[in-house]
């Protein structure tokens, strides 16, 4: 057996894709394309708080682990929030920033981040991350919406862990649309109903539109509808058009467009991404607002689209009690977190214990008021 060599890649393009990609399960997120595209379209770079400190392992020129990690100088494009985190240390005479996050950019969707085929390597790679922050001297450690595996390894190794929750959809066996209302209770169906044909009452038609058939307009206008409806709601563009382009290219076979129209002519689109067991939604935007046709372009047709193809589970993404009324489900994530500060570090774990329990009892309410008939 040789030595193990572990090293801090800061440039994805020097880990080849194929070894990269055999660790990773499938996970289009986690993807050498996905993080790649991150990357070289500038969206994940140090110019915007995400500085690439992948920490890896080989075997003299074989890769048997990887931990996409970031040195962030900010807590944008998380989806974890740490903000009340650092305004306490900045109030004390201490910097939080920088610090180390296990991640993917921009991407709140749970799943595996230590990529290796082995226990013993997963640990390695999170024990040398714990070294590295250390030596560092970084605030911080946050490895951001793990499976539960890694979450497990996370805290065996002393981080602390926290929750939030999320809003999943499952397809119970539905044969179609009317299928899965029929399950749920008449004022829920009454409702997605209604939703439906205001959209239908406007002129709106829509259609999915898979990776591998989606055109470089119809891209081109995804990104539009994207900046457009970002800038209108204050927040800037957090992903640009040349990311939705390049996945479009590396990853057709993961990409799903739904694009609305009305009078032929395009005024809303959504982007999901797709794998034979599950459907992610990621991002919407229009240019015309129609009652009804949030939901339709980025619940419903999804749905639809899970439901012909035999997939599992929608993840609608980040918040959003509204889903709850629309067939969603509450799923609790997982984050871990170590900080340096041994002080600041006891009144988090403190406030993580608290919030623990509320998110339980959150939970415990949403499922009170499920939106099917026989729960």
């Amino acid at each position: 057996m040789h030595a193990y060599t572990l090293k801090m890649v800061q440039d994805i393009a020097d880990i080849p894709a194929a070894e990269w990609d055999a660790l990773t399960a499938g996970d289009p997120f986690v993807s050498h394309a996905y993080l790649y595209a991150l990357q070289e379209s500038g969206c994940a770079t140090a110019q915007f708080g995400w500085q690439a400190k992948f920490v890896t392992l080989w075997q003299e020129q074989r890769l048997l682990g990887a931990m996409p990690l970031y040195l962030k100088a900010n807590s944008y494009g998380e989806h974890v929030f740490d903000f009340a985190w650092a305004d306490a240390y900045q109030r004390s005479g201490l910097r939080y920033y920088p610090k180390l996050v296990c991640t993917v950019p921009f991407t709140p969707v749970s799943g595996v981040r230590l990529l290796a085929a082995t226990p013993e390597i997963r640990a390695m790679l999170l024990g040398h991350a714990l070294e590295c922050a250390k030596e560092m001297g970084v605030s911080s450690l946050h490895c951001l919406f793990l499976n539960e595996t890694d979450a497990q390894l996370a805290r065996d190794r002393g981080m602390m862990l926290r929750q939030d929750v999320q809003f999943h959809w499952r397809n119970d066996g539905y044969e179609s649309f009317d299928d899965f209302l029929a399950a749920l209770s008449r004022d829920k169906r009454k409702r997605i109903r209604q939703d439906r044909r205001r959209v239908q009452e406007a002129g709106v038609t829509l259609r999915c539109v898979t990776g591998d058939v989606a055109t470089a307009e119809q891209w081109g206008f995804f990104a539009s509808c994207y900046a457009h409806t970002r800038q209108a709601r204050h927040s800037p563009p957090a992903l640009n058009e040349d990311f939705f382009r390049r996945i479009g290219a590396v990853l057709p076979q993961h990409t799903l467009l739904v694009i609305a129209s009305r009078e032929g002519r395009m005024i809303a689109s959504a982007l999901n991404i797709v794998t034979d067991e599950a459907l992610y939604g990621r991002s919407w935007g229009a240019f015309e607002f129609h009652s009804g046709l949030h939901f339709e372009a980025c619940y419903y047709q999804a749905i639809e689209f899970c439901i012909e193809r035999g997939i599992k589970v929608f993840e609608g993404g980040a918040g959003g009690e509204h889903k709850l009324a629309r067939g969603f489900l509450p799923v609790t994530t997982r984050s871990a977190h170590w900080l340096a500060h041994p002080e600041f570090a006891r009144a988090v774990e403190d406030y993580l214990e608290r919030e623990r329990e509320a998110i339980s009892d959150y939970v415990g309410e949403l499922n009170a008021h499920s939106p099917f008939r026989d729960a």
